[in-house]
C-alpha cells in the first residue's frame, strides 16, 4: 500500500486537502475589517448575508444534481429532510461562533434532529455542497471537520469513541463519500475522493481515492486505470 501524507492537524479544524474545509480561524479573519462607522458595519452585514445566501443555494443546485430522483428545485426545497437539516445547521453555527448564543444554536439543532431525523451538532464544521440522501439517522458531532462536495447516506455517523473533551470526531475530505449504515469513529482522517462502504466501520485514517469497507473497515485501491470519479453509483456494492 503506498503512503500517503496525512496533513498537520494542529487545532482540530485543519483541512484535508484540495479546495479547503471552512475553520472557524478563516470565518473570523478577513480583508475587509469593519471600519467602524455604521455604513461600513452595514455594508460588511449585507455582504455576509449574500455569502451565505449564496452558499444556501449551492446546496440546492448539489441535492438537485446529485439525486436522480430530483425533479424540480422546489420540489427539492420543500421535500428533502437532508437538505432542511445543512440549511439549519449552517445558521446554527454561525450562532454558535458567539458563546453568547451557544444555547439557543443547541436548541435550534435539536428542533432540527426532531424534524429531519438528521443530528449535527451546531459546533460541527462543514464544508461547501454537503449532500445527505434520505438523511434519516445521520449523526455528526460537534468536532467533526466535512469538506466540499461531500456525500452522506442515511444511518452514517462522523462520531466520536471517547468522552473526552478536545479533537475527538473525524476529519473528512472533499468529494468523500460515506455509505449507508457506515460509522466513521474518532479523530481519523478520510482523504480527498475516498469512499467508505455501506455498514463499515472506520477506526484508522483512509488514504485519498481510497474505498474502506468492512467491519472493521480495511482499506482497497482503486486501479490505477481507474481514476477515482466524485460520484458514486451504488456504495452498498462494497459491503
Amino acid at each position: 500500500m503506498t503512503s500517503t501524507t496525512r496533513p498537520p492537524r494542529t487545532d482540530g479544524t485543519s483541512r484535508p486537502g484540495g479546495r479547503g474545509v471552512p475553520t472557524p480561524a478563516r470565518a473570523a479573519s478577513g480583508p475587509r475589517a469593519a471600519a467602524g462607522s455604521p455604513g461600513a458595519a452595514a455594508g460588511e452585514h449585507w455582504r455576509s448575508l449574500r455569502r451565505f445566501a449564496r452558499t444556501l443555494r449551492e446546496d440546492l443546485e448539489a441535492a438537485q444534481r446529485r439525486d436522480p430522483a430530483a425533479r424540480s428545485r422546489v420540489e427539492v426545497a420543500l421535500a428533502y429532510p437532508g437538505l432542511h437539516a445543512v440549511w439549519v445547521h449552517r445558521l446554527a453555527h454561525r450562532m454558535w461562533r458567539e458563546p453568547a448564543l451557544r444555547l439557543p444554536a443547541r436548541l435550534l439543532s435539536q428542533l432540527s434532529r426532531a424534524a429531519t431525523g438528521v443530528e449535527i451538532h451546531p459546533g460541527a464544521t462543514i464544508g461547501r455542497r454537503l449532500f445527505i440522501d434520505h438523511g434519516m439517522g445521520v449523526v455528526v458531532g460537534e468536532t467533526a471537520v466535512v469538506g466540499d462536495d461531500v456525500v452522506l447516506f442515511h444511518g452514517a455517523t462522523l462520531g466520536g469513541k471517547t468522552m473526552k473533551r478536545g479533537k475527538r470526531h473525524p476529519t473528512v475530505g472533499n468529494d468523500v463519500v460515506v455509505g449507508a449504515g457506515a460509522k466513521v469513529l474518532g479523530p481519523v482522517w478520510i482523504g480527498d475522493g475516498a469512499q467508505v462502504g455501506a455498514n463499515a466501520v472506520v477506526l484508522k485514517d483512509v488514504p485519498a481515492g481510497a474505498v474502506a469497507v468492512g467491519v472493521p473497515a480495511t482499506i482497497r485501491r482503486r486501479p490505477a486505470s481507474s481514476p477515482p470519479e466524485p460520484e458514486v453509483d451504488d456504495p452498498a456494492i462494497y459491503i
